[in-house]
């Protein structure tokens, strides 16, 4: 049982820690009665919790996103990995001398305050609190903590200078056709002719094979990516999809499988050696400058996949559809990307609704009531 006392003048805790071996803790001297308690009623809600480590034995912060970030290797896609191992490498320097347990609700606060203040990109940040709030879960499995404080932190909000309009952006239809004029290369032509028609990745583009394309059904089989030199299953049961593809693109795809090189791998856009094209490469050579000889903004080759979405959402297909064509794990994460892009009225949608109910009576009613008959009662 846990109890204080006072020992040659200073007040001692004295208590058995969650795996039955006895300990003390003294208090600095000059500490009151009053502290002393208030110590032994924290010490007993750790220990209540299995929490409890002395501080000598209680880790670093560095130590624990280490720990963390070997744990996680054999399950993570090795680029995935990069991405978060740099993440501890170069963003929590001060973070990483402090004791595990002394990572509070305050600290992550000041952590976030001064990352905003020094002008970090707000999408950066948050990324980065993804990986924090991974590691600090890691902890509180670990015993170290007993609950995740960035869970209460509030997150970082931008200040009007930051918004999705301005990371999207999209190529009108005008734009897209003086795009692909300018495109005179068929591989080329083709690839990009494929991104603006089908919103799939870089990756699963430069991934394709020839066994990819269902010739019957007019779609393509997205199972695979490219991405850092290697070949990756994709990155979720959402991603691994089939998506539809229009007359004219079968027709463009037709035509380049004639003048397609033999390869090997049997890609669909081979290099000159019959591997993957190197995406830098492309960018740098093909894409970019498509896009200054037409004359338009230099877009990321990502923003194709944007386009496609929004010219999606602007022909009004179903949500669910786009979403399931974009690979996206759920239509919550395809309207929290693209819901901006939805037009604020839709006069269409309320004539068709009242069509539905109405019929041809609706109109009906619209024209009696402006010859002066009483229109129908309404129940509020």
């Amino acid at each position: 049982m846990a109890c204080i006392s006072k020992r040659r003048g200073r007040w001692v805790v004295d208590f058995y820690d969650q795996h039955g071996k006895r300990r003390w803790k003294t208090l600095p001297e000059g500490a009151t009665k009053g502290q002393a308690k208030e110590e032994l009623r924290a010490i007993e809600d750790m220990l209540s919790k299995g929490v409890y480590l002395p501080q000598s034995k209680t880790p670093l912060f560095y130590k624990v996103a280490r720990g963390w970030i070997e744990y996680k290797r054999p399950k993570l896609r090795e680029s995935t990995w990069e991405v978060y191992e740099g993440h501890v490498r170069n963003h929590f320097q001060d973070l990483d001398g402090l004791k595990i347990n002394r990572i509070t609700v305050a600290t992550i606060e000041q952590f976030i305050t001064t990352r905003q203040l020094g002008g970090m990109n707000l999408g950066t940040l948050r990324k980065i609190l993804v990986t924090l709030g991974q590691i600090l879960s890691y902890a509180v499995r670990h015993k170290y903590l007993d609950h995740n404080p960035l869970k209460e932190a509030e997150r970082p909000r931008g200040q009007g200078e930051e918004n999705q309009d301005e990371n999207i952006r999209i190529l009108t239809p005008v734009q897209l056709n003086a795009f692909l004029g300018r495109m005179d290369t068929p591989k080329y032509r083709t690839l990009f002719l494929l991104a603006m028609f089908t919103g799939a990745r870089q990756g699963e583009l430069l991934g394709l094979k020839w066994g990819d394309i269902d010739w019957a059904a007019c779609q393509v089989n997205i199972q695979r990516t490219f991405n850092k030199g290697r070949f990756f299953a994709t990155k979720t049961k959402t991603s691994n999809r089939k998506i539809d593809l229009g007359p004219t693109v079968m027709v463009e795809l037709k035509k380049w499988k004639l003048a397609c090189p033999l390869n090997d791998l049997d890609l669909v856009f081979p290099n000159e050696a019959g591997g993957p094209i190197n995406y830098s490469n492309m960018v740098r050579r093909h894409y970019h400058p498509a896009l200054e000889a037409a004359d338009l903004p230099r877009i990321r080759f990502h923003d194709l996949r944007h386009t496609y979405a929004s010219l999606m959402i602007s022909h009004g297909e179903n949500i669910k559809y786009i979403q399931s064509q974009l690979g996206h794990s759920s239509p919550t994460v395809t309207l929290n990307v693209y819901a901006h892009l939805m037009k604020p009225t839709n006069q269409e949608a309320a004539c068709r609704l009242e069509n539905s109910v109405f019929g041809e009576s609706g109109s009906k009613m619209v024209a009696e009531t402006k010859k002066g008959a009483r229109p129908l009662a309404v129940t509020p």
